[in-house]
């Protein structure tokens, strides 16, 4: 750890991708929370895991497609089904369907 410090990232000798974790420490860290009670926080990291795969640029433009009247109903359920299909994120699939349900009973949704 002595090689990441402020100095080298502000001199540009560090990147973004230095500090990447794995899917697998995150799970580990999973087991961790889990087994000391904290199940809100190991599903949390489990979550993380599984989104780790999909690139920065595309999670942030689900991010934004998230975003109330920002996407119709069918888009949001194409980003979940992209999810659990391409990326194997079926946790995540399952938030993203269930914020289009519930942006639908709100009206939150975007119109076409």
């Amino acid at each position: 750890f002595d090689e990441l410090t402020f100095d080298k990232v502000k001199s540009g000798a560090l990147k973004p991708t230095d500090f990447v974790i794995s899917s697998q420490t995150l799970e580990m860290q999973a087991q961790v929370a889990e087994d000391a009670g904290r199940t809100t926080l190991a599903r949390n990291l489990r979550r993380a895991a599984e989104l780790n795969p999909v690139p920065d640029d595309r999670l942030l433009a689900i991010y934004n497609a998230l975003r109330p009247y920002r996407s119709t109903k069918a888009e949001l359920y194409e980003i979940a089904d992209e999810l659990e299909s391409k990326y194997g994120a079926k946790v995540s699939a399952d938030f993203v369907r269930e914020a289009a349900d519930v942006y639908e009973s709100r009206g939150r949704l975007r119109a076409d």
